[in-house]
């Protein structure tokens, strides 16, 4: 097997052990369910699924990072068999990891055009696009 496909197996697993613990479970096991079944019985992988998340949730109770370790190992095993065998899984694996993964945390830049315009001789006018804590609007002077 290629590096790549070797990569792409371990962050499947590393994805999957993760999402065990959260409310969006149900969907992502079915999702993996599917991948992972080609040619054998669904209800068979569902349930070793069930038993790798009973057995990660026992394992983090117990403070047991190594357990926690061997049902991400089975499960990066597995995954690389399955694209080993069946070289178009890796398409279905990826599309499954974009979905799972977070929204980009790079800032996006806009261009902002501003105009103001009146016949106020003073006064204080502010543009921006996000003030956080601690600004005072208004006239923050006095003249002696």
């Amino acid at each position: 097997m290629d590096a790549e496909l070797a990569a792409l197996a371990a962050a499947g697993a590393t994805a999957l052990v993760q999402q065990m613990v959260t409310d969006g479970w149900g969907n992502v096991r079915d999702r993996v369910v599917a991948l992972c079944s080609r040619g054998r019985d669904e209800a068979a992988v569902q349930g070793e699924l069930e038993e790798s998340r009973a057995d990660l949730v026992a394992a983090r109770d117990a403070d047991d990072e190594e357990a926690a370790a061997d049902v991400q190992a089975s499960w990066r095993v597995r995954l690389r068999r399955t694209l080993r065998d069946d070289p178009e899984a890796a398409a279905e694996l990826r599309a499954i990891l974009d979905e799972l993964s977070p929204q980009s945390t790079t800032p996006t830049t806009l261009n902002v055009h501003n105009t103001f315009s009146g016949g106020v001789s003073h006064g204080v006018v502010v543009q921006g696009g996000t003030f956080g804590g601690g600004q005072t609007i208004g006239e923050s002077w006095r003249r002696t």
